[in-house]
């Protein structure tokens, strides 16, 4: 056998010994269902604000937390849970493109309220909410932003149904979730939901609920000996970047 024969061999021998290693976290995985926000009084992840467009009327939009939910995920009478959904009616004076934005928000230290971005563990897969519908002609996107400040806008479909639909989106290949570096995840976190309208549909007493927005994600970590200092919220405590 040549030498050069031989030393191919060999370099693909060590290719295989190594690739494990680098490859870890994405050839192995670990698939979960998590819950971001169920809208819940008890388990409610964040505080919501709705936000209109330009030409919203005055006094909308209105948003409040309700008594309901979707038959198919809770059934017809879920006894002893205390179930919510985010409720929004809102009108705009003209039509056109016109939008509300649905923020999660907090309170900071001086009372403001400041967005709140939902954090999204893992690598995300698909992330899908159930949205109660009234047959307007609007669609709907959520905005993720990656770890390097990047707002990634993905569109989840029309709103054109009638009663309780679930939509969900798949996460493209190309929005970032893990990096060359330690530490290699990089979450994505939800900035908000926006509806649109449509020139052609009437702009006049629209109302639309949100439930259980929730993610499949794979959650699976390589770990080693300090990786506690490598995680994105460990750093941020450390580092002052809260």
């Amino acid at each position: 056998m040549r030498k050069g024969s031989i030393l191919i061999i060999c370099l693909a021998v060590l290719f295989l010994l190594v690739l494990p290693t680098v490859t870890a976290d994405t050839a192995t995985e670990n698939l979960e269902s998590r819950i971001l926000e169920s809208f819940d009084t008890d388990n409610r992840t964040t505080d919501w604000l709705v936000v209109g467009s330009k030409f919203t009327t005055e006094g909308f939009p209105k948003q409040t937390y309700t008594k309901a939910w979707p038959e198919a995920v809770y059934g017809s009478n879920p006894e002893g849970k205390d179930l919510q959904v985010l409720g929004i009616n809102t009108k705009w004076d003209r039509k056109g493109y016109n939008n509300i934005e649905i923020i999660p928000v907090k309170k900071d230290a001086d009372g403001n309220t400041v967005p709140n971005p939902l954090q999204i563990p893992g690598r995300v897969k698909t992330l899908d909410m159930w949205v109660w519908c009234s047959d307007f002609d609007y669609y709907f996107e959520v905005h993720l932003r990656d770890t390097r400040g990047v707002v990634h806008v993905l569109n989840m479909g029309s709103l054109q149904k009638i009663g309780w639909n679930n939509f969900y989106t798949n996460i493209p290949s190309y929005i970032p979730q893990t990096g060359q570096y330690v530490p290699y995840l990089k979450s994505l976190e939800l900035v908000k939901i926006v509806v649109w309208t449509k020139p052609s549909e009437k702009v006049n007493n629209f109302f639309i609920y949100f439930d259980q927005i929730k993610v499949l994600t794979d959650t699976f970590i390589t770990r080693f000996d300090g990786d506690d200092l490598a995680t994105q919220g460990n750093s941020a405590k450390i580092w002052g970047e809260e």
